[in-house]
């Protein structure tokens, strides 16, 4: 199963968009062996697809934002977290806006759109990336950094200065059960004073109760409180695997941060892929390859009805 693969046929969805506020619509097509995750605005029909990748990158603030040729897509990160999260590598994502819709500030939406049409998978390998060398990130007493082990891990430890939260710690040896059982329900949170400023300055128009958990600053006002338990520090694992997923391909390695977010793990990747020495690609039907890395645990994917073409 560590086969590339696509969706069996395109879903579409709408919902706000998390800074318009205004509808948007989105429609996830099929795409071929070695697409990989490309976005294409319908409302600009002569601007070129924008691969997701991580060096186009263009902005990190608030979201992950994607640029190619002027034309950008934003809050990328839930969509490309469910997709790596149910192995899914090659899709077309169209859109009439420059934002993925907010849906419930989450990725169980998306990760229930893809069970529900299934996936192809590809008579292709997906490449993989082994971490050989540490590497790492700081911004302050934030950092990031990728160390080798034989399988994908994630450590995260998160310290805000705020009753509800303060420091919360998660550990996760990454699988799509995993993914899918503790990571993708996770809604995005943010504080109410944060909010009103944003707003009012014509930002996160779309930001509500319905979409995000909200502090204001001594609790969470939305009156169903936490969805699931340490949703603040899976939150931040799930947007994580979504910043990762802009390698192109999956990580074999130990991901650990602390009070990392959206720029710093964009670095992290940066960083990784200027220094060759620290990591190498392989394909796991190459046996060429794959003997130096015989005990290596590749995630499998499961969850997912499949049909091989």
């Amino acid at each position: 199963m560590n086969y590339q693969r696509t969706l069996k046929k395109e879903v579409t969805c709408f919902s706000i968009g998390l800074h318009t506020g205004r509808k948007i619509n989105m429609k996830i097509k099929p795409a071929l062996v070695d697409t990989g995750i490309v976005f294409v605005r319908r409302d600009l029909p002569d601007s070129d697809p924008i691969p997701a990748r991580y060096d186009n990158v263009c902005n990190t603030t608030l979201a992950t934002t994607l640029g190619s040729n002027g034309v950008t897509v934003s809050t990328v990160e839930h969509l490309l977290s469910a997709f790596s999260g149910m192995g899914v590598d090659n899709a077309v994502v169209e859109l009439d806006s420059f934002e993925v819709p907010v849906m419930d500030g989450s990725a169980l939406p998306f990760v229930k759109m893809l069970k529900e049409v299934g996936t192809r998978v590809h008579k292709k390998s997906k490449k993989m990336l082994i971490v050989k060398k540490p590497v790492s990130v700081n911004n302050g007493d934030a950092s990031a950094m990728l160390m080798p082990l034989d399988e994908f891990k994630i450590t995260y430890e998160i310290d805000f200065k705020h009753p509800v939260i303060g420091k919360q710690s998660y550990e996760m040896v990454f699988s799509d059960e995993e993914y899918e059982k503790n990571i993708c329900a996770a809604q995005t949170f943010g504080f109410l004073k944060d909010l009103e400023f944003l707003q009012a300055k014509g930002l996160a128009l779309g930001g509500s109760l319905k979409n995000a958990i909200v502090l204001d600053d001594k609790k969470i006002i939305n009156k169903e409180g936490q969805r699931i338990p340490n949703v603040f520090v899976k939150h931040k694992i799930l947007d994580a695997i979504g910043d990762l997923f802009l390698l192109g391909m999956p990580i074999i390695g130990h991901f650990v941060a602390y009070k990392s977010g959206h720029h710093l793990n964009n670095l992290l990747l940066r960083e990784l892929m200027s220094k060759k020495d620290c990591w190498e690609i392989i394909t796991d039907v190459d046996k060429k390859q794959t003997h130096k890395f015989h005990s290596l645990k590749i995630p499998s994917f499961k969850t997912l009805d499949t049909i091989q073409v």
